[in-house]
């Protein structure tokens, strides 16, 4: 069995477990889409600055995308997962879940909802 590693994030200097444990029990970053190249970053930011890391980078991404685009973005070519995060698939809203382009764009079409941020 592995032990998670201490590090401390390269944004914030906060100290913070990183790795997996077994095979079973992945690294907390395996929830998150695959969205950076390993160059990119540098070393391994802390849970709260990969989570605004992700949601920059994805924001930039959706609003180059145009509905001709959406059908055919990359989103949807990732590996499938069921784990939603709140701030990059959805957000909360008077106690309702409105789900962000996204989410919408990693299922790969339009639900025919008319959903608020649709970028089909």
């Amino acid at each position: 069995m592995n032990v998670p590693k201490t590090k401390i994030c390269s944004s914030c200097e906060t100290a913070f477990s990183c790795g997996d444990t077994s095979p079973e029990n992945k690294c907390w970053c395996n929830n998150y889409p695959p969205i950076f190249n390993l160059s990119d970053a540098g070393d391994c930011l802390c849970p709260v600055c990969f989570k605004e890391a992700c949601e920059d980078k994805i924001d930039a991404y959706v609003e180059t995308v145009t509905p001709k685009k959406a059908l055919n973005n990359k989103a949807m070519l990732l590996p499938k997962n069921d784990n939603l995060i709140e701030g990059i698939d959805y957000y909360i809203e008077n106690g309702n879940y409105v789900f962000k382009a996204w989410f919408h764009l990693k299922r790969g079409t339009c639900c025919g909802n008319n959903c608020r941020h649709c970028p089909y």
